[in-house]
């Protein structure tokens, strides 16, 4: 496995590190956008954590191509803000159009460059898209006619099958968003192209959990990877939550107690 990083929009205030990871040998290509909007934190961590795991070989790229840029909009991530232009509504919207920000003109050159079989954008939105279908919080969208479904509804099946309570499950979403990074890998990239979004009232250390299984999904789907590479939160802290077994979280390695609240969801 060959790990490099690079720079994106090298050498101006927006720059950017991302990593390009290759197998040993050829298949599909894959990239993971995380931070277009700067205030979607676990997105982020997410993203910056697979990165560190493949550094030190806790996961390994078994074929193929792997492309992650952890943060894309660092500007607004200091300000801890969406950002101003919002960055998502910038790519190009046809084959003669340009990017609207120089940030997104770079990313997509990225992709443009590496023409992948995947486009992962992850993001956070308001509300739980189980208990309100206007909401898009615990969604994956992809575009209407997208390649990407079978294998989405696969993702989404299979994850839902440890959440609990089914409040908080996922659900898939088609629709298109005319500037998205995700709309332009489908459209002008011809990707299986998805958005990942979690729910922001949920804790933290639970949606960096969910988009870590999300990515390993996908990344076996791709065959970057054999099930089971990316070790996550499992389910079994549920169990011990309803017997209320503080005790068993002292004998664990930086592992503290949550609360109830918190441990009944994280899985």
């Amino acid at each position: 496995m060959e790990f490099k990083k690079r720079l994106l929009a090298m050498g101006t205030k927006l720059e950017t590190p991302y990593y390009v990871i290759n197998g040993s040998t050829k298949g599909q290509t894959v990239m993971i956008t995380a931070g277009v909007h700067g205030k979607e934190i676990a997105s982020i961590r997410a993203a910056e954590s697979l990165v560190d795991s493949l550094k030190k070989t806790r996961i390994r790229i078994e074929c193929g191509t792997l492309i992650i840029v952890p943060l894309v909009n660092r500007p607004a991530y200091k300000r801890r803000i969406r950002g101003i232009p919002d960055l998502n509504r910038t790519f190009p919207r046809t084959f003669k159009d340009k990017a609207r920000h120089p940030l997104s003109a770079a990313l997509f050159q990225l992709a443009k460059q590496y023409q992948p079989s995947w486009y992962v954008d992850l993001h956070e939105a308001d509300g739980l898209s189980k208990i309100n279908p206007k909401v898009l919080g615990q969604t994956l969208i992809a575009n209407p006619k997208s390649a990407a479904i079978p294998a989405i509804k696969r993702i989404v099946a299979h994850l839902n099958r440890s959440i609990v309570p089914k409040s908080r499950q996922f659900t898939l979403r088609l629709r298109n968003l005319s500037g998205s990074g995700r709309q332009a890998a489908y459209h002008l990239l011809k990707a299986k192209a998805v958005t990942v979004e979690t729910c922001w009232s949920l804790p933290m250390s639970t949606r960096v959990n969910f988009q870590m299984k999300i990515l390993e999904s996908i990344l076996v789907e791709a065959k970057l990877i054999k099930g089971g590479s990316i070790n996550a939160k499992i389910p079994w802290f549920y169990d011990y939550t309803v017997n209320r077994d503080r005790s068993f979280f002292s004998k664990i390695p930086h592992l503290s107690y949550f609360g109830d609240n918190q441990l009944r969801y994280l899985i």
